[in-house]
């Protein structure tokens, strides 16, 4: 699925500097591989956490980004931001395992420009590298109908991207103080942000609020738990 954009300011002839991030590096060598093959194509960096990928980005100011979301060191949300604050420039083109239809949602409203499974082919990458490059507007989506049908949806997911997380983990069955260890808040900051999701979706107990987020592809059904905790 590709939506049409305006044409950019790209220079007809020039290279393409892309940044490769991902924390497999068997996979950096074979996506490299690939784009070694297209001569308006250049690896200018690499990077396998999510810091290293800031880093990368500062340095290169790169045309394009390969990213993988599932990184050490930061939430796919927060690292896609920080990217676009140091390079606007810059698109960013995701490469997931997942189909997640609220993944593909929160991404694309953060700024990302494309969003292709790892099961893509050669030239649905180099494609998407191209038209991403190419078109300023141009979004290149490598997905599921109903992924794709979660981008139409005119209602506004009510929760912010902080108790969108938190919400994420409460169905991965992890306490207040285990999430506030894994987001490094107080507890009582993070009991504040489940006050305020009970609040925005009329829920009464956390289980409650977690099936109505995966009813509403706030979060993830894959990461819902029946034995989510009650504390």
């Amino acid at each position: 699925m590709t939506t049409p954009g305006a044409p950019s300011s790209a220079v007809p002839g020039a290279l393409i500097s892309v940044v490769l991030v991902d924390d497999h590096t068997l996979f950096r060598d074979g996506i490299r591989e690939i784009l070694g093959f297209y001569p308006d194509l250049t690896v200018v960096g690499e990077a396998a956490t999510s810091q290293a990928a800031i880093e990368q980005i500062d340095e290169h100011r790169p045309d394009i980004v390969l990213l993988d979301i599932e990184l050490p060191g930061g939430e796919p949300y927060d690292t896609v931001t920080r990217m676009r604050e140091l390079s606007p420039a810059t698109r960013i083109i995701v490469l997931s395992m997942y189909d997640r239809p609220q993944m593909v949602r929160r991404l694309t409203e953060a700024g990302v420009r494309g969003y292709l499974l790892k099961t893509a082919d050669r030239e649905e990458l180099v494609g998407a590298v191209r038209r991403v490059h190419t078109h300023a507007d141009c979004l290149v989506l490598g997905i599921s109908a109903q992924s794709a049908a979660t981008l139409h949806d005119r209602a506004e997911n009510p929760l912010s991207p902080r108790e969108s997380e938190v919400l994420e983990m409460v169905a991965q069955a992890l306490s207040n103080s285990q999430i506030a260890v894994r987001l490094d808040l107080s507890e009582a900051t993070v009991k504040r942000h489940l006050r305020n999701v009970f609040a925005k979706l009329g829920a009464v107990s956390r289980i409650d609020a977690v099936n109505k987020a995966v009813g509403a592809a706030l979060i993830s059904p894959t990461h819902h738990s029946e034995n989510t905790p009650f504390t």
